[in-house]
């Protein structure tokens, strides 16, 4: 799932980290990448990332002020360990798809 992840990510201006262990992956979002400065939290970007993920039929952990206390956004992904493939190819594309339209929606640039 991390190789696909990065594959997906690896130019995105908006993602700052993907770290996890097994299938335990953990994407930081990020207003500025190079940076690393976190969205200004009123926009709520963790929130509107599982809004658009679970209306793709994707149950994601979304938090914020995961930078500092009041700042930063992440997704987290634990998917079971009964799954195929085809199941990591899926929530990979579904949670590019919730991320990008939650930054399209406060009107974050997109690079894909």
């Amino acid at each position: 799932m991390r190789a696909l992840l990065r594959e997906r990510y690896a130019k995105h201006p908006s993602i700052g980290d993907g770290r996890g262990r097994g299938l335990f992956v953990g994407v930081e979002l990020v207003h500025d990448r190079a940076t690393k400065t976190p969205f200004d939290p009123k926009h709520k970007l963790h929130a509107l990332i599982k809004s658009e993920a679970m209306r793709r039929g994707l149950m994601a952990y979304s938090m914020g002020a995961t930078a500092d206390g009041k700042r930063g956004d992440h997704v987290l992904l634990a998917p079971p360990f009964i799954y195929t493939e085809q199941h990591v190819a899926t929530i990979v594309e579904r949670l590019g798809d919730a991320i990008d339209a939650a930054l399209k929606s406060i009107g974050a640039a997109i690079a894909r």
